[in-house]
């Protein structure tokens, strides 16, 4: 499903994450109060919106470990993604054409494994990880270029064999939710602008989201899990 919010490429749809996961939230109605789904996000970006997708539909929160493979010289440009669990996805057009060595893509998945150990332990502690066999697992970004992160994300997850995967970003390119919706259950994305550019083209506010605000919404979300809606992400 891609729902298009505007007509015009220079449109900017999303004033920030906590508007997209609002919107998000909406898309994803059908999916409340359900007990056999859980909210994965994709840290750091994706759990502003994730936040307040639970929020909309009821559901418990966590995270989907996941770190790009950026390019020597081109870190923005994914070569490839790891998850936490050892899954990888590589992109084999841009490593050919930039004749990228398996050494270098060694090297990279080494720097990149130790900083998801980071994040483990920085934001979930000794917390055990989510539950996800048999259930339906939705996976949440504030937005996707190549898609590397979220692909490799979904192969990490069907090693543990959840019933249901659905992919939810407010915005990616077109050809990015077609290769995602072969390997994902369901893609649902509020817009697909082309020219794409760049995710942060299409926010009027792209703040990096820190560590501190993961933790934060992490706390605010599992301390209100089956209780009170927890109080908004920001304005």
């Amino acid at each position: 499903m891609v729902m298009s919010m505007f007509n015009r490429q220079e449109a900017v749809p999303f004033s920030d994450r906590t508007q997209a996961g609002r919107l998000l939230g909406e898309a994803l109605l059908p999916y409340k109060e359900r007990d056999d789904v859980v909210v994965l996000a994709l840290p750091r970006g994706g759990v502003p919106v994730a936040f307040e997708v639970v929020k909309a539909i009821n559901a418990s929160l966590d995270l989907m470990l996941v770190r790009k493979l950026g390019t020597p010289g081109q870190e923005e440009l994914a070569m490839g993604a790891i998850a936490w669990g050892g899954a990888r996805v590589l992109n084999t057009d841009i490593i050919g054409s930039l004749g990228i060595s398996a050494e270098t893509i060694d090297a990279v998945a080494s720097r990149e494994s130790r900083e998801l150990e980071r994040r483990q332990r920085a934001y979930r502690g000794d917390r055990p990880p989510p539950q996800v066999k048999g259930r339906c697992v939705i996976l949440v970004d504030d937005g996707l270029a190549t898609g590397a992160t979220m692909r490799s994300a979904i192969k990490a997850l069907r090693q543990q064999h959840p019933a249901r995967i659905v992919v939810a970003v407010p915005v990616a390119p077109p050809d990015t939710i077609e290769t995602l919706r072969q390997e994902a259950d369901e893609v649902v994305c509020l817009a697909a602008p082309e020219p794409f550019m760049a995710i942060g083209r299409w926010y009027h506010e792209f703040p990096q989201t820190s560590d501190d605000e993961v933790k934060d919404l992490l706390q605010r979300a599992w301390t209100t899990a089956g209780g009170a809606a927890p109080e908004s992400a920001g304005t």
